[in-house]
């Protein structure tokens, strides 16, 4: 009994143990194994409380507003090469997107293994749900089928779900690649919008943001669209704005760092960088927010069938059915009255269980049979 209580005590803490310390990294992935060299076989597991081991301290409050929960590293060997491995893992897909464009850096220009993800020579990122994949090695791009595989063991750890659509909303002309940003907190954002240290966007109540960088008659400025629940929220956040930090301001050329900003509907666009209203107007507008109506969407065409068709179909389905009401009354009927004289006042209406409403003006007893007609000799 002791032994069976202490495995079934083992299994429950088993079971209860996160995702992140039962292993998301696999031991061997397409000819790679697992390193000893660094110590790092199994992989160190890091959980949200020790965020600052896995990240510079200057970076490690933007991860956490991100939603970072967990993280592991490992390293692997094939031959002389060997490859470093770090993967996060985040609260939702959301915050993964974010740290994903969070890493992504500018000389990260080709295709990686899957839709979201991107690498250079010496480092890959890789999006899979709530997980992200930092890749290093010294030469990724010859061993891109190795990634491949390595993405397909840690995709089943994965949590998926949507991904945030702000991106869509971005203006394409003058878009300097790669620069644009998903944001869940005040930290990032300054890192890349640097207008105020607080939490002037709102991300306390659940905003969010998306930031990138554009090139605009020769200078470069930065962007920033918001998304709010209706046009009144949005509204009154532009106002705040106006009021704090004189966004539109008329003096906007004599400040050093003016703000300009547009409400398009839901979308709120504040640009940072700009000299004038007219530079700033050359990027806002082209956000904007609403349906699209197109007159080029496929319809359905039908087609009816001619006036004599419908009349003959018609009366071929009436006589159907009629036929089967007349079929499976007869039997239904027949049925009863079969049974009724085999087995009288013993199945059907019988006499002790009927109840029939009546006017009191007789005393004659109800007899079940006299609802068929069949007449039997009654006791005297």
């Amino acid at each position: 009994m002791r032994h069976a209580l202490g495995l079934l005590i083992l299994f429950v803490l088993l079971a209860a143990l996160p995702a992140s310390a039962q292993g998301i990294l696999p031991n061997s992935f397409g000819g790679w194994s697992g390193s000893t060299k660094a110590g790092l076989n199994p992989p160190v597991v890091y959980d949200g409380d020790h965020v600052a081991s896995m990240f510079a301290s200057q970076r490690a409050a933007a991860r956490q507003e991100y939603g970072f929960l967990s993280g592991e590293e490992g390293s692997y060997a094939l031959g002389q090469d060997a490859l470093q491995v770090t993967v996060y893992r985040m609260k939702d897909p959301s915050g993964a997107y974010g740290l994903y464009s969070y890493l992504r850096a500018p000389d990260m220009v080709r295709s990686g293994p899957n839709q979201h993800s991107v690498m250079s020579r010496e480092e890959a990122l890789v999006l899979l749900g709530n997980l992200v994949l930092d890749i290093h090695g010294s030469d990724l791009t010859k061993d891109a089928n190795d990634l491949t595989a390595l993405v397909s063991a840690v995709a089943s750890k994965a949590q998926q779900g949507p991904l945030p659509t702000l991106t869509e909303h971005l203006p394409t002309k003058g878009f300097i690649d790669r620069s644009d940003k998903y944001i869940l907190g005040p930290v990032t954002l300054n890192q890349f919008f640097p207008v105020s240290q607080n939490d002037w966007l709102g991300f306390s109540t659940g905003a969010e943001a998306e930031v990138a960088r554009y090139h605009v008659d020769g200078r470069e400025l930065n962007l920033l669209i918001a998304d709010f629940p209706t046009p009144q929220t949005a509204q009154k956040k532009l106002n705040e704005l106006q009021q704090v930090y004189h966004v539109n301001a008329a003096d906007a050329d004599q400040n050093g760092s003016p703000v300009f900003g547009k409400r398009s509907i839901t979308l709120l666009a504040i640009v940072f960088g700009a000299r004038t209203q007219a530079e700033a107007d050359k990027l806002l507008n082209q956000v904007q927010s609403g349906a699209e109506v197109t007159w080029n969407e496929p319809t359905f065409q039908f087609k009816e069938p001619p006036i004599t068709t419908m009349i003959v179909g018609a009366i071929i389905g009436t006589g159907i059915i009629c036929c089967f009401a007349l079929i499976s009354g007869i039997a239904f009927g027949g049925f009863r009255i079969v049974v009724k004289r085999l087995f009288p006042d013993k199945v059907f209406d019988r006499s002790s269980t009927m109840q029939v409403l009546q006017l009191g003006l007789g005393s004659k007893p109800i007899n079940s049979e006299d609802f068929y007609g069949i007449e039997r000799n009654q006791p005297k």
